[in-house]
């Protein structure tokens, strides 16, 4: 089964509109037969393990002590696996390398290293061509100022897709993973 990470805020609460629409990402995307994996804890990754969950979906959450430890995060109630590292090296790599696509919701620095890693892994041809997909405007205005950067190699911008809708997102999703197959 493939899987597709779905990355974002810890701190986003049910009733917000990234909560909801995170909710519709993860069942949109467990519908269409792909596992779901984040980081396992509260905010957009409990929306997107709960919208997953909806669907009957597979839904792992890639946890750490470190987490545990300091801030007392536990995982979300809606995981059907967890694959436990004792590392936040260790679990962002999991969560970079291992997914066959990747939806950016918004969020802060986490979220944002998830981002550009596996965008510079992709770039470099470390990672095969895979789906990198923006949630909303959040990420294309925050990354805006850099495109007219001279350190930015035009070809890098093409490696992104931004989409609006729940919808948008899995059909990128499918008509990228069916073209690689």
């Amino acid at each position: 089964m493939k899987t597709v990470a779905v990355y974002g805020s810890s701190m986003a609460q049910p009733g917000e509109p990234s909560y909801e629409a995170t909710v519709q990402v993860g069942k949109v995307i467990a519908d269409a037969g792909y596992a779901v994996i984040s980081g396992g804890y509260a905010g957009l990754m409990e929306a997107a393990s709960r919208g997953a969950a909806s669907g009957d979906g597979q839904v792992i959450g890639v946890t750490t002590a470190i987490l545990k430890d300091l801030r007392g995060a536990q995982p979300n109630q809606w995981l059907t696996e967890e694959i436990h590292y004792p590392t936040m090296r260790e679990r962002l790599m999991h969560l970079i390398l291992e997914p066959d696509a990747h939806v950016v919701m918004p969020g802060g620095i986490g979220t944002l290293a998830e981002l550009i890693m596996v965008w510079e892994l992709v770039r470099v041809n470390e990672l095969p061509p895979r789906p990198i997909i923006l949630y909303g405007a959040y990420w294309g205005d925050l990354l805006a100022p850099m495109r007219d950067l001279p350190y930015f190699h035009a070809s890098s911008w093409a490696l992104l897709e931004t989409a609006d809708t729940p919808t948008a997102v899995i059909q990128l999703i499918q008509a990228k993973l069916e073209a690689s197959s």
